[in-house]
């Protein structure tokens, strides 16, 4: 990504076919490049000596021809969302006149931004730090109520401030113990209160250890509960899929065998996102690339949190015992559905065991799919979501809150074996390290393009 932040950047913020298109523009020159292409109506007045947070009705202009009329929102240092001179223009939304006006900035010294650049630009400017900046994408993806309470408290800075108080107090704590080392010659000098640092470590350790466990939930959240539909060829497990999604997303047939990879998508039930794993029938197969899509339906088992096993219910019986030694052992900690299939048609579905739930359906006439999804709301397990709750959904900071803890553990770890104060600093101060890293305050140039070039152009 190009970092040169001398540069006025521009780019069209909005998404293409709308009413309105929006335009912004950031940088050193932002004010005088846009008011370079654009007269106001009736003040007269140019942008350069216009209030900020002002709109300025006018029009754009290519020497004496009008591209459109347009309003002009105007923002100066520091006091914008990239901490630079900044404008938006608002014009109608036809992509001619979009990229016209963009033509029109270029020309004037403006160049394109880069996805995640005007993000990246506020982070650099401290109006945000990493972890905010991050969920800034998470907020613009966000696709449940859930989803976008966890982003909006985390760009609010609330994950923030938790790793904030963490890192003040062993900060105080490693800088004790360092001044200890400053009089080593001084044996029975102790600056740090061990049994202080003792508490402090194993309020930390605890509260850490609470958001690493939060990952699985905060996962879940974000990407959607994993649910793998398991069963024999032919059980009905595509039209399952396409009944649950009310759309054709896989390709129904007679013929045995036909999915044979891995299909997946995602809906939204009752405000939890549910990832649908629809994977390929299983049965004794002499087809190498058929044998492939059944070994990689045992490997979905393991990572899906539900497994839906739809037994065709005209002989559940029989596919129940052909297949339980191999998948009741596989679903021992996950929330087990046993769906029996074309309920329309006269079966005697097998008794099911204590610790899974069952329900008889129709995937082809969308027979009781309603209480389906009713069943995998209720399996889900997931609690009700608030803009106060404090919940890692971001890979990246469980990684880094992971390193943190171990690093928290040996801390505890030395202090109950007595080890002496430099190797007790080394392993705090790696515990501020990583919990530094996830806001950015140790984070490399490769991690930040990493982050910002997967966010959308304009944000």
């Amino acid at each position: 990504m190009n970092n040169n932040r001398e540069d006025t950047i521009c780019a069209i913020a909005t998404a293409q076919g709308g009413a309105i298109g929006l335009i912004r523009v950031s940088g050193p020159h932002a004010i005088a490049y846009t008011s370079a292409i654009f007269n106001p109506f009736k003040s007269g007045k140019r942008l350069e000596d216009c209030a900020p947070y002002s709109l300025t009705y006018g029009h754009i202009f290519e020497r004496d021809e009008t591209i459109d009329e347009v309003m002009v929102s105007l923002f100066k240092a520091p006091h914008s969302y990239t901490g630079d001179d900044s404008t938006e223009i608002a014009c109608h939304g036809s992509s001619y006149i979009l990229q016209k006006v963009i033509q029109l900035l270029i020309k004037q010294g403006c160049r394109m931004a880069q996805p995640g650049e005007y993000t990246q630009r506020a982070f650099l400017n401290g109006k945000m730090d990493l972890s905010q900046a991050e969920a800034v994408a998470d907020l613009i993806s966000s696709t449940s109520a859930a989803t976008h309470r966890l982003a909006m408290n985390q760009m609010r800075g609330g994950f923030s401030k938790q790793l904030a108080a963490l890192r003040d107090e062993l900060l105080k704590f490693s800088s004790l113990i360092e001044l200890e080392l400053d009089f080593s010659d001084h044996d029975d000098l102790e600056f740090a209160d061990r049994r202080e640092l003792k508490k402090l470590a194993d309020h930390i350790e605890q509260v850490i250890s609470k958001l690493v466990d939060s990952f699985e939930v905060g996962n879940a959240i974000k990407q959607g509960v994993p649910v793998a539909i398991i069963g024999e060829t032919n059980a009905g497990k595509s039209t399952l899929l396409n009944a649950l999604l009310g759309e054709d997303r896989a390709i129904v047939s007679e013929i045995s065998g036909t999915t044979r990879d891995v299909i997946e998508d995602t809906i939204n039930i009752q405000g939890i996102i549910f990832r649908f794993i629809d994977t390929a029938g299983i049965r004794q197969t002499t087809d190498e690339i058929e044998s492939m899509g059944i070994e990689r339906t045992f490997q979905k088992i393991e990572q899906a949190s539900i497994v839906l096993w739809l037994l065709d219910a005209t002989i559940a019986n029989r596919q129940y015992s052909d297949l339980a030694e191999q998948i009741l052992p596989l679903c021992k900690d996950k929330q087990l559905i046993l769906v029996y299939n074309k309920e329309d048609l006269s079966y005697n579905p097998p008794t099911p065991p204590t610790n899974c739930q069952h329900i008889s359906i129709s995937a082809k006439k969308g027979t009781h799919i309603d209480k389906l999804q009713d069943m995998l709301v209720s399996c889900a397990h997931l609690p009700e979501i608030t803009q106060a709750d404090v919940i890692v959904t971001n890979a990246r900071h469980h990684e880094a809150l992971t390193h943190a803890l171990d690093a928290i553990h040996r801390v505890q770890q030395g202090m109950d074996m007595g080890i002496s104060g430099d190797f007790l600093a080394q392993d705090i101060r790696e515990c501020i390290h990583h919990l530094s890293d996830i806001v950015g305050e140790v984070t490399t140039d490769d991690t930040l393009q990493f982050i910002f070039e997967h966010f959308c152009v304009g944000k």
